[in-house]
């Protein structure tokens, strides 16, 4: 093999391995930044060994050794000044003779709570909800500064500082690299699920710029929620969110055009949406409901994009169902974003003037009052009402509220539709 090949394996190996790296001693050294610096000689140590010797039996194993070995150099270096150190030390000077088949087993036995405490530390509530996505991107999903900056059309050096106040945050609260206990663990689940769906939700409706979906976003949090299912396969609400998540990132090669156009549900080619997402969501969502979670706030919203996966076509769709799931959402997640998609889906199921009523409920809500879908949504209504006149300014309001470009473009469109 070429040495370019072999570099790019060995990357690719890297790749595969860093989060487990990381997290492992993130939990040996306390402190983050560490953590990314002893994955990072380790690789270069690999780098320079493996084209010589091969690439190990397990890499893994391989990579925290030379990592353990790294910081105990580092520890002494530093003489041991404080006496954080010198227990790290004296817990890692243990191990240093210790083969790599011994550390292989250690490795195995405790790397599912190192990561998962990883992913749960990095999503602390503690820490801004930006902060939060922006960190779970660079630990857990091995994006560069420069990569979570364009998915999220921020620039660098912002993304580069929400990073580093994370860490140091992190460092501030002395917080543990660990799982919480089980009293604490639920609060702490919903902060992980939520920072995993916000960049979801980014990729599969950008809230800004030219692109209306970042594909790669979608693609890195359903990784993200099938690594924390792969950890947590007893959470039902996991399993909601993981499911959630595959059935709408099925749908993103039908949701826009050859121009990058805006297609809305209803008008889209649903031989395009992808079947193995369909049927990873839908057994998802079989897991999550046999865990006793059917009624958990992800789960929900799995149920009701399943409805629209079930549907072979658009006016096959159960909207009845969908209005009585959205029934029993606003229940267990109370929101007006909820009850505007209730009003659509009642719009649907038993007309657009009962779409305008549950709508015209919420014309008030502080938390809608400069949110593009409410006009948006109203403007359907009445456009299907025959109300066209009112559908234009509604649909006008919408797209001068929206800061997505493809996004304005759409509800313009259907704004000159209403005249015609």
């Amino acid at each position: 093999m070429a040495a370019a090949e072999t570099h790019r394996a060995i990357e690719a190996v890297f790749r595969i391995e860093r989060a487990r790296l990381i997290a492992g001693l993130a939990r040996m050294v306390r402190d983050v930044d560490r953590a990314e610096e002893l994955a990072q000689d380790a690789l270069i140590i690999a780098l320079a060994e493996w084209p010589k010797t091969g690439v190990p039996n397990n890499p893994g194993a391989w990579l925290m050794a030379a990592a353990k070995r790294r910081a105990i150099d580092g520890i002494r270096r530093d003489r041991m000044r404080e006496r954080k150190h010198e227990e790290i030390a004296r817990d890692l000077d243990d191990e240093r003779d210790a083969s790599v088949e011994t550390l292989e087993a250690t490795m195995d036995d405790d790397i599912g709570d190192e990561l998962l405490g990883l992913i749960f530390t990095a999503c602390h509530p503690v820490i801004s909800a930006e902060a939060r996505a922006a960190l779970t991107l660079r630990l857990i999903g091995g994006l560069t500064t420069d990569e979570i900056a364009r998915a999220f059309l921020s620039a660098e050096p912002t993304i580069a500082q929400r990073i580093v106040r994370a860490k140091k945050t992190i460092g501030n609260a002395a917080l543990a690299f660990e799982v919480p206990r089980e009293r604490e663990r639920a609060g702490r689940l919903a902060s992980v699920l939520e920072v995993i769906y916000l960049i979801f939700n980014e990729g599969y409706a950008a809230t800004a710029g030219e692109d209306l979906i970042r594909p790669s976003l979608c693609a890195e949090a359903q990784r993200l929620g099938r690594i924390l299912a792969g950890l947590m396969p007893d959470e039902s609400e996991v399993f909601g969110l993981l499911a959630l998540m595959e059935i709408q990132a099925s749908r993103l090669p039908a949701r826009t055009g050859p121009d990058g156009a805006l297609v809305s549900l209803t008008e889209q080619n649903r031989a395009r949406w992808d079947q193995l997402l369909i049927r990873r969501g839908l057994t998802a969502l079989a897991r999550a409901e046999a865990l006793g979670g059917a009624n958990g706030p992800y789960a929900l919203q799995a149920a009701l994009a399943a409805c629209h996966a079930r549907a072979r076509k658009a006016d096959e769709t159960d909207w009845a169902r969908i209005a009585a799931l959205y029934d029993r959402l606003r229940e267990v997640m109370p929101s007006p974003v909820v009850d505007l998609n209730r009003a659509v889906a009642y719009s649907m199921a038993f007309g657009p003037e009962a779409g305008l009523k549950l709508v015209d409920e919420l014309a008030e809500a502080t938390a809608l009052r400069n949110y593009a879908p409410l006009p948006a949504a109203k403007g359907d209504f009445l456009f299907r009402a025959g109300r066209l006149p009112e559908a234009r300014t509604q649909f006008e309001a919408a797209a001068g509220l929206t800061r997505n470009a493809r996004e304005r473009a759409f509800l313009l469109a259907r704004a000159a539709a209403c005249s015609r």
